[in-house]
């Protein structure tokens, strides 16, 4: 029964295959029939099927992703700061993604607000990641350097010449990506890591890096950004998201990096609530003439899997009094009880069916510039201290099947009034194994009957279509040789 099963599968997946892939049936390659119509082909498909059943084509491999958020107050990078950044990447356990959200990276005053974008903060947050990423390999300049970041606007583009870009759909595709492989593995060889996509807006800033080996094992298309601004009078940029959308493969990420409406008030709930109904209405990705044959995800839900991560400043429903109590006992179950996001995720008010990590740190906000090691406000006769009741301002929430979350911490960095917050997980793409296989059974279709002569135009037709088949298999063979020699 459970071989019957398997054949049937293997048989779906065969006709999805071809329709999604557009790959011609093996028989229609060569155009030649030994007379009896559908034989051939029932033959071939069983022997496809029979292919399957022992090497299924899709295949499901797992990545890390590193999600991590971070109010910097608007103080721009220094060279000190690497080392803070280095303990809040957590390198020693290195993951294959770093996606990172900024807010505040420049002061949010008038001119910064409704004034031009001033690209320089975001390039120079970018170079000290890049540093701070590939320090241990070598190269810590080389990422930046390969693609310079002219604006506040940058996402890769892949193999930049026109005769270089890769058609993913079909056989052909599926036949260059090796040769893709090779070429990134040449050119980006001396980083670990290069930069996939950054966008600023204001303060709001979003960065995210793939290790280089993953740019030459898979196939990484329709990488884009959008930014929607919702802060004063609804469309400036002082509050509001950047986001990153791309396709690993056959899975599509989308990552969202938000600053919501600030404010401890009744009601201010309202108000940020209302800003992630924006965010979630007016983000689009639309297609664009450079994208490839696939199709990809227009909005944040078409995508199959979603992190949102930022300050996204929601509050405590608790007096300032018992909220220090409760830190001070470190008692982080009883102090999630009264958190706005938590009880927002309850009772579906915003975010529904989304999900997020057991937190148990104390509340990242808000920190005095004066001593760093505790909440500003509650000391009596404190001059010039804002009062603040604590809380987790900067959260990782996810959404999506096959993501389990790893960790969720808080880095101790006192670089500002934050402390940054970061989350590691387990996610898993799908995966078109290697042609190689495909290959050999495409290969083994080949018939081994002589055809009769012909004359006139059957000839010439005859001859042209074995020049493209023998053309075909020859690339097959030396895209085989090619990977085994990798």
């Amino acid at each position: 029964m459970d071989n019957q099963n398997d054949s049937l599968r293997s048989r779906r997946f065969y006709k999805w295959f071809k329709q999604k892939q557009k790959i011609p049936e093996p028989n229609h390659l060569n155009e030649v029939s030994d007379g009896r119509e559908g034989d051939g082909n029932d033959e071939m498909e069983d022997s496809y099927f029979r292919s399957m059943a022992m090497d299924p084509c899709i295949s499901s491999n797992e990545l890390r992703i590193f999600v991590g958020t971070w109010n910097v107050a608007g103080r721009s990078p220094e060279g000190s700061l690497a080392v803070d950044l280095d303990e809040w990447l957590n390198l020693k356990d290195a993951a294959d993604i770093y996606v990172l959200g900024f807010q505040e990276i420049v002061p949010l005053k008038t001119r910064t607000v409704i004034g031009a974008e001033d690209p320089t903060e975001a390039t120079n947050w970018n170079l000290l990641i890049g540093k701070t990423l590939n320090s241990k390999y070598g190269c810590p300049w080389l990422t930046p350097m390969l693609n310079p970041i002219s604006s506040d606007n940058y996402h890769y583009n892949g193999n930049q010449e026109p005769e270089k870009r890769v058609n993913f759909s079909g056989l052909r595709g599926i036949l260059m990506r090796n040769w893709s492989r090779s070429q990134h593995e040449k050119l980006y060889g001396g980083s670990k890591y290069k930069l996939m996509a950054s966008k600023k807006m204001v303060g709001v800033f979003i960065s995210v890096w793939m290790k280089t080996e993953l740019l030459s094992k898979y196939c990484i298309s329709n990488v884009k950004v959008c930014s929607v601004a919702c802060g004063i009078m609804g469309y400036l940029g002082n509050k509001g998201s950047v986001s990153v959308s791309l396709s690993i493969e056959g899975t599509s990420f989308c990552f969202i990096a938000a600053h919501l409406a600030s404010g401890e008030k009744k009601g201010d709930e309202g108000r940020r609530n209302h800003q992630v109904s924006e965010i979630f209405r007016r983000t689009t990705f639309p297609r664009s003439s450079k994208d490839d044959d696939n199709p990809h995800p227009l909005t944040i839900l078409g995508h199959d899997q979603i992190f949102w991560f930022g300050d996204l400043n929601y509050r405590l429903y608790l007096e300032d009094n018992l909220a220090r109590h409760l830190i001070k006992k470190q008692d982080w179950k009883a102090l999630q009880e009264f958190d706005q996001l938590r009880r927002e995720l309850e009772d579906g008010g915003v975010f529904q069916g989304w999900r997020e990590g057991d937190i148990e740190f104390a509340p990242t906000y808000k920190y005095s510039f004066s001593n760093c090691n505790r909440y500003s406000g509650g000391v009596p006769n404190s001059s010039g201290e804002k009062q603040r009741t604590p809380a987790w301002c900067d959260r990782i929430l996810w959404y999506g099947k096959r993501v389990k979350q790893l960790s969720y911490f808080r880095s101790e960095s006192k670089f500002s009034d934050h402390r940054p917050v970061s989350a590691l997980f387990s996610t898993h793409v799908e995966v078109m194994k290697s042609i190689n296989r495909i290959g050999v059974q495409i290969h083994s279709f080949l018939p081994s009957i002589i055809t009769p002569k012909q004359t006139g135009s059957e000839k010439h037709n005859e001859e042209e279509n074995s020049t493209l088949l023998s053309l075909t298999v020859k690339d097959m063979e030396s895209s085989s040789t090619h990977m085994k020699n990798l």
